[in-house]
């Protein structure tokens, strides 16, 4: 987010504290299987190591420094720092395998919403997590991704800002999905959002909820 470290507990406890509706983040998993929560496949962008997060242990994971001290978390731990529901990105299918486990063994299916840009990955968790709320993520796509989006039962589509056009929505809206625009960071992206009657955004910064103003 844009106004603490990403994807760490620090920045999930000031979104929930903002009172946004919903928290959105990053799952990977660690070497030894461990379901850590960070955006890119590498850790070099978001803390002070260096290399693909699949190659790394969770104990090596755990001593990165992630920004202001904070550590990388494992899923878990968000779960149990903020009572928020959570829209949870997969990255493969593995980690859907590795998401379903966890949400079948804490009941989490009213709570997390499970998104992703893979068509595989959204339709495996929602074999293994049988009521599951899912999402369809795409960032270059055109009105295939509602087609895309209802065959594997996905509920919404979340959607690059920069790409949407009323005939997608049109579309979408006749498909009965929802539709989630990313990223909102600026005015000009908020009235779109607006006026384009949007089920909602993704931001990067909390204080959207309570203003509809950005510091960036």
């Amino acid at each position: 987010m844009g106004v603490e470290p990403e994807n760490t507990l620090r920045s999930f406890v000031a979104a929930q504290q903002a009172g946004l509706d919903l928290i959105e983040l990053d799952l990977h998993l660690s070497k030894d299987g461990a379901l850590v929560v960070m955006h890119d496949t590498e850790v070099d962008r978001t803390t002070d190591g260096t290399g693909p997060i699949a190659e790394k242990t969770l104990a090596e994971l755990r001593a990165l420094d992630a920004g202001r001290g904070e550590r990388v978390p494992v899923f878990e731990e968000v779960l149990d720092a903020v009572r928020s529901p959570l829209q949870a990105e997969i990255k493969d299918v593995a980690a859907a395998r590795a998401l379903a486990e966890v949400m079948r063994r804490r009941d989490l299916v009213s709570r997390v919403e499970v998104s992703s840009f893979h068509d595989e990955a959204v339709a495996e968790i929602a074999r293994l997590v049988p009521g599951v709320r899912t999402a369809l993520i795409a960032s270059r796509y055109g009105t295939d991704v509602v087609e895309r989006a209802t065959a594997v039962g996905a509920a919404t589509v979340c959607l690059n800002i920069r790409r949407l056009t009323l005939e997608i929505v049109e579309q979408a809206r006749a498909a009965d999905l929802r539709i989630i625009g990313w990223v909102v960071n600026t005015q000009d992206h908020l009235r779109l959002v607006r006026a384009l009657g949007l089920d909602g955004a993704t931001t990067d910064y909390p204080e959207i909820k309570r203003t509809g103003r950005f510091t960036a």
